[in-house]
């Protein structure tokens, strides 16, 4: 792993709006804690003191305060910091800082101090707000921070958190991410609609969604299963969602057709 640069260093980057709601994030945090509880527990090695980090948490604390909440009741231990490329950002969340919770102004280029590193990345609403040539530096700038085996979870979510869509990308031993899947969210207030994820794609998909590309052939795919299975409406839109998922994977799609993940809204499109 390349050794981090200084904690002085020029934040990299650029400022995004940094507006935010409460508990606009709370279904990644709850997917997190599902989909790989033991990232956040594990204490062996560089674990052991390793951190999550809240990038580009917004204008105020919460939302790193709110992951604070959630993931230490799985590790009472668990360190966290929170980045902003806004000083005054930082200056405010300052005093919600304690000995296991840290507030540090930075970009891309992590503000790690010496012996620390990273098992969990999150940032939301981050990248959407930049070109699309600036994902894979970014990826490549994360990726010196975080330990192998670690996650990080890259995505956009709507103003109220209502529907999210995320990259989750596994570190690799040789320092390079693996995308390990694509991940679509739904509390299901707002109905079901699979048009609507494809506003909220993860930056290296947004502008993908046309013929010839992947991506638009896996929402075609998934639009022609939520006609095929429309059917289940009667038994109410969680149960529609359900079957539509279904209906994809027989397509061909590597879908993860557990119900602990189904039935609460997330669908995970896995790499192959």
């Amino acid at each position: 792993m390349k050794h981090p640069r200084s904690i002085s260093k020029k934040p990299e980057g650029q400022l995004t709006r940094g507006k935010t709601a409460s508990n606009r994030l709370r279904r990644v945090d709850n997917f997190i804690l599902l989909y790989e509880p033991a990232l956040l527990t594990r204490t062996d090695g560089r674990f052991a003191a390793s951190l999550f980090v809240d990038l580009g948490y917004g204008f105020d604390a919460r939302t790193t305060l709110e992951s604070a909440s959630r993931f230490r009741r799985a590790n009472p231990n668990l360190r966290i910091l929170g980045v902003e490329i806004d000083k005054e950002r930082v200056e405010a969340a300052l005093p919600f800082a304690d000995e296991n919770t840290f507030f540090r102004l930075g970009g891309f280029n992590l503000p790690l101090q010496s012996g620390e590193s990273v098992r969990l990345i999150r940032a939301f609403n981050v990248l959407r707000q930049y070109e699309e040539k600036d994902f894979a530096p970014a990826y490549e700038r994360l990726a010196e921070y975080v330990l192998p085996s670690g996650l990080m979870i890259e995505g956009t979510s709507t103003p109220f958190g209502q529907i999210w869509s995320a990259n989750l990308a596994r570190k690799m031993d040789d320092g390079s991410w693996r995308m390990e899947a694509l991940v679509f969210s739904t509390n299901f207030r707002l109905g079901f609609d699979v048009e609507e994820f494809q506003t909220i794609l993860p930056k290296n998909y947004i502008h993908r969604v046309v013929k010839g590309e992947p991506i638009y052939d896996f929402f075609e795919a998934w639009k022609r299963s939520t006609a095929e299975t429309s059917a289940a409406k009667v038994y109410g839109i969680r149960q529609w969602f359900v079957k539509s998922a279904e209906s994809l994977a027989q397509k061909g799609y590597s879908i993860n057709l557990q119900k602990r993940f189904l039935s609460k809204g997330w669908l995970i499109w896995e790499a192959p």
